[in-house]
Formats: C-alpha cells, sequence, structure tokens
C-alpha cells in the first residue's frame, strides 16, 4: 500500500492537522480504515460541528508478539481516534456503540479504506448479538443521567432520583440475567427515601453473586458522580444529549430487529432535529424514553440474533488478517 496516495484527493486529511496520521510509525501504511464518526456521520450535523474521525491500523506481528502494541492513539486537536485492530475486533465484539457504528457509516463517509478494511465491514454482522441490548440500553442510560442532573438541583426529591435509579437497576438486571444465572430469580423494589431491594436466588454461584454485586455498584457509583455534572450546560448542550439519547435507542433497535448497523439516520433526521433545537422539548424526550425503553427490551426479547457473538468467526477473521496482511 502506497502511504503517499491514503489520502489522496480526502479533505479534511490533507490539513497540516493531520500530518499525525501519516508521521506516527504506528499509523501511516497500517491504516486500514477510516470514517467520519458523531453528528457528521449520524446526519445531525450543523455549520458548528466538529469533524470527527475514527480508524482502525493494523499492528505488527512483531510488535504483538513482545507485547508492546497499541490500543488506540487519540488526537485531541482534530477529535481523532485509531483503534489497533484486536482493540477494535474486541470492543466490536462487546457491541460497544461509539465502536461498532464505525461499520455502519454511509459509503460517502468512508475517508479511507483497503482491501482489509473492506473484509471487516463486509462481515459486521458477525459481531452482532443480544449484547447489543446491554451497551445500548447502558449508553443511554447514562446519557438519561446526564440530561437528568443537569437538570436537577439540590431540592430534586430523592424519591424521583431513587425511581431513575431502578429503572437503570431493572435494565442492567434483565440484560444480566444469563450472565449472572438470575434467570428464575425474583427481584422486587420497595421505593422511599431509601431504596429496599429484595432478591430470591437459589444456588447462585458465589462469583457471580459478587460480579453482580460489583456492577450494581459500580452503577450507583457512576449515577452519584452524575449528581455532580453538567448543572451549567446550557440548553444546546442539553437537548444535545437529549437528541443522542434517542439515537442510540433508535441504533439499539436496528440491531436487534436484524436490520443492521445503521449509523446515518436519515428517516429518523427530522425526529432528531426537532429535538436538537427543542422543538421537542425535554419533557416529551423523557415520555419519549419510556417508549424507546419498552420497544427495545420488546426488540431484545424477540431478537433472532445469538446471545454471544461467534467469537469462532471474530477469530478466523482475525487470525486471517494476521497472517494475509502484515
Amino acid at each position: 500500500m502506497n502511504t503517499e496516495n491514503i489520502f489522496e484527493n480526502n479533505s479534511p486529511l490533507l490539513m497540516p492537522a493531520y500530518k499525525f496520521l501519516t508521521e506516527d510509525k504506528r499509523l501511516g501504511k497500517n491504516i486500514i480504515y477510516l470514517t467520519l464518526a458523531g453528528s457528521r456521520a449520524y446526519g445531525t450535523n450543523n455549520e458548528n460541528s466538529d469533524t470527527d474521525i475514527r480508524g482502525i491500523a493494523l499492528e505488527s506481528v512483531d510488535s504483538v508478539l513482545i507485547d508492546k502494541s497499541f490500543e488506540q492513539i487519540e488526537d485531541s486537536e482534530t477529535d481523532t481516534v485509531i483503534y489497533s485492530l484486536r482493540k477494535f475486533f474486541k470492543l466490536c465484539a462487546e457491541c460497544n456503540p461509539n465502536v461498532i457504528e464505525m461499520l455502519g457509516t454511509r459509503e460517502q463517509d468512508i475517508l479511507y479504506m483497503n482491501a482489509v478494511g473492506k473484509k471487516i465491514r463486509d462481515n459486521a454482522e458477525i459481531f452482532l448479538s443480544k449484547l447489543a441490548y446491554k451497551k445500548f440500553v447502558g449508553y443511554a442510560t447514562a446519557q438519561l443521567r446526564r440530561l437528568q442532573n443537569a437538570l436537577a438541583n439540590d431540592s430534586y426529591p430523592q424519591r424521583e432520583k431513587n425511581l431513575h435509579i431502578i429503572k437503570s437497576i431493572e435494565s442492567m438486571m434483565l440484560a444480566c440475567q444469563n450472565e449472572y444465572g438470575l434467570n428464575h430469580a425474583e427481584i422486587n423494589f420497595e421505593l422511599g427515601e431509601e431504596i429496599l431491594i429484595s432478591v430470591d436466588a437459589q444456588k447462585l454461584p458465589l462469583k457471580k453473586f459478587f460480579a453482580m454485586n460489583a456492577g450494581l455498584g459500580t452503577m450507583l457509583n457512576n449515577y452519584a458522580k452524575l449528581n455532580h455534572r453538567n448543572r451549567k450546560k446550557d440548553d444546546n448542550h442539553l437537548h444535545k444529549h437529549a437528541m443522542h439519547l434517542i439515537r442510540l435507542y433508535m441504533t439499539g433497535i436496528d440491531i436487534l430487529e436484524g436490520r443492521g448497523i445503521i449509523t446515518y439516520r436519515e428517516k429518523d433526521l427530522p425526529i432528531l432535529r426537532k429535538i436538537h433545537t427543542g422543538e421537542i422539548t425535554l419533557d416529551e424526550v423523557f415520555k419519549m424514553v419510556d417508549e424507546y425503553d419498552a420497544k427495545i427490551l420488546s426488540a431484545y426479547k424477540n431478537s433472532h440474533l445469538p446471545d454471544r457473538p461467534d467469537y469462532a468467526k471474530i477469530d478466523k477473521l482475525l487470525l486471517e488478517i494476521f497472517k494475509n496482511f502484515t
């Protein structure tokens, strides 16, 4: 691959700010895929939107063997993130929303793609599974908490805060039923100034019990941190959070219902833009969240996707790339 021609005719990559892409020895000829990301990839951009770029670079076999390969390279000036091939595969297998969407961008939003990048993109379906529910609901919930806490003040009723926490826990517990062996467990909450939980589960392995509790603890700690963030965000940022919250639900539902990864939300742009501009109020967005919660839960329960991705196919593709292209 001729590195001198990697970015030929591809503005903005010809700009001096992007020279690190060819000068960094870990990148340059090792780059296999570059695509627009963020609002320009979703179709929700405006005249003030940044240009975010995401990509994949193939690590050398030597760096992998001596455990000196990189995981990702970030350039804050240009909002660019380049993932190593192995890190990219790992995150895609987890159905990480910020990474899996790279394989669903429009053809015109791909800035560079060689034969290896095309092979990965053509096999995007091997990464898809019901894990999309846990990941997309998790990311959407995080956006929701940021939004709600930005609007909250010190007098925000504790009961309401607890209600939001319970919704997060219920979503998390549903997604983790298979993982922690809670398929037949009975879980009940009592809502008040404190949240009381009752769990009836027989013969739950100790390791899974601790894993479940660790997950709940992390979720609660993250929620507590959010209580101290974002209260000074202006309305534009709040509506932007709201827009991406709904967009996450939309993308997750598409995956679970078998439509694949649809990053550019062409049919949904009218609604998303109305949320962004405030034409759809935040109160209305909160009502939409309840509706989308129900939709994505239904999509999860009726999905024909496997519970986990086909790790054998993922490993086979990864080995094939390292054997044939490094």
